[in-house]
């Protein structure tokens, strides 16, 4: 469909011609297009391939909005139904609100504070959203039932765990799927299950939480969108992270309904790995045949989750882990997960006797010189020390010189570190250079050796050239 009739549509509500064609915005997993239609005011376009889609999300974007819910609204839809305008929410997702937290695996308490004040808010969708919510109107099924469920894990059968070419019995496969649609319909509940609740499909508007991508909730347990939040692939979430923020959950639920904590952890873990497989299911189709790449990136962050999950046995599906557990060990994730761990090489060296050479073959990185700074070399007394010495650190910090050009030099690396990381680059070097390798290049490769490491939770390979001093950083 042409954008345009979005601008067609933009001049019918508004009155006016919206400024310039409509910009395209970025999608990931749905067939639907979104545009930005500048103006006054500013909307968003939409333009969608499935009519019973459109009018789910229609609907209920507009009873969550009736229910106080903070969604999107819809401000004008085409008499055909197949796009609409809906409010700016800006560009901000909670995914990348989030960003440092999840490269580094440390959450900053701004971090953590988006966090909380999302997962609080999920007991409202699902509990008042479901006030007065005819389920009747949602797309494509009105209710988590064992269909769907069998669905979904014959998803993850066909799309993913086939695609591997691992060998299994299939039915004794279809038992253990058997007996985990049972064990998941003793959970089911008359709630809103938003079904696909993450950090990619909230918005952060002036600090606070907005919900987007909703149209393919329907009536189910709650379970699952706690699942699907604290477990998504590319969030990161340190387990101590998950715990703090379903405790979080859990208080903001009992406004609701009285919450046995025992039983709800218990369940929640068979939710979990049903989230897991559906998700891998997802992974498969979008990247394996649809050919998305930011699918296939996300399949070994999704199989490190199946990791740990394993971890904690499943006695009631002891086929099925066991497939589970040859899956995870397949060499083509084992050499994934390898692959994607980012080594910082740093370096300190004499200019006189060469560059470093980089021995991964990337061809270098980073080459800062050190050779404006205030020498300590220069002086009788700190020539037998080098730049690990108290004397020498004391000398460069109260000069003050090597604070200000470090501080530069971190902004420069921290940059390219968080895209290598998020890009699955592998290496990065970092050589700092002096006269004579001993002082200024010496602090500079040490201090930002020490706080790569702090700061990304990577592994950091730290050189002293000259020194035959050698030192690695391992990730927490």
């Amino acid at each position: 469909m042409d954008p345009n009739i979005l601008s067609q549509l933009y001049t019918k509500y508004t009155g006016t011609t919206p400024e310039g064609a409509p910009e395209a915005l970025a999608s990931s997993g749905s067939n639907r297009r979104y545009f930005r239609l500048h103006g006054n005011p500013t909307l968003i376009g939409v333009i969608g391939t499935c009519r019973p889609e459109n009018e789910a999300f229609l609907y209920l974007a507009d009873h969550f909005a009736q229910r106080g819910i903070p969604v999107p609204r819809v401000v004008a839809v085409s008499d055909d139904r197949m796009s609409y305008l809906q409010e700016d929410l800006g560009d901000t997702l909670l995914f990348n609100a989030i960003e440092r937290g999840r490269l580094t695996s440390s959450f900053s308490n701004a971090e953590r504070d988006l966090l909380t004040r999302t997962i609080q808010l999920l007991p409202d969708i699902q509990f008042n959203g479901a006030v007065g919510l005819d389920f009747g109107q949602c797309y494509p099924s009105s209710q988590f039932d064992v269909r769907s469920i069998m669905w979904d894990l014959n998803y993850f059968k066909y799309c993913f765990l086939k695609a591997t070419g691992l060998e299994f019995d299939e039915n004794l496969l279809e038992d253990d799927f058997q007996a985990m649609a049972q064990v998941l319909m003793r959970s089911n509940s008359s709630t809103f299950m938003y079904r696909d609740f993450q950090s990619r499909n909230v918005m952060i508007r002036d600090g606070e939480p907005w919900f987007i991508d909703f149209q393919g909730g329907r009536r189910g347990p709650f379970y699952y969108d706690v699942a699907s939040f604290l477990w998504q692939a590319k969030a990161g979430f340190p387990q101590s992270l998950r715990d703090d923020l379903i405790d979080k959950y859990i208080a903001a639920l009992r406004k609701y309904k009285p919450v046995d904590t025992e039983y709800f952890h218990e369940q929640l873990r068979h939710f979990v790995l049903f989230r897991t497989l559906q998700v891998l299911g997802a992974y498969g189709f979008r990247g394996y045949f649809e050919k998305k790449p930011h699918f296939m990136q996300s399949v070994p962050y999704a199989i490190a989750n199946l990791r740990c999950l394993l971890d904690e046995p499943y006695p009631e599906y002891p086929y099925l882990t066991e497939v589970l557990h040859r899956l995870v060990g397949l060499n083509q994730f084992s050499d994934e997960l390898k692959k994607r761990t980012l080594t910082v090489h740093v370096f300190s060296f004499a200019y006189k006797k060469g560059i470093p050479d980089d021995a991964t073959g990337n061809g270098g990185g980073y080459v800062f010189d050190c050779r404006a700074i205030n020498n300590p070399g220069k002086y009788e007394r700190y020539k037998q020390f080098t730049g690990l010495d108290t004397e020498v650190i004391e000398f460069l910090e109260d000069d003050g010189e090597i604070t200000e050009f470090l501080k530069h030099c971190y902004a420069l690396v921290d940059a390219s570190v968080k895209r290598y990381v998020e890009r699955g680059f592998t290496s990065l070097t970092v050589a700092f250079g002096c006269t004579g390798g001993r002082h200024r290049s010496v602090y500079s490769a040490q201090h930002l050796a020490e706080h790569i490491n702090k700061e990304f939770n990577v592994k950091v390979e730290l050189q002293h050239r000259e020194q035959n001093i050698e030192q690695t950083f391992m990730p927490i």
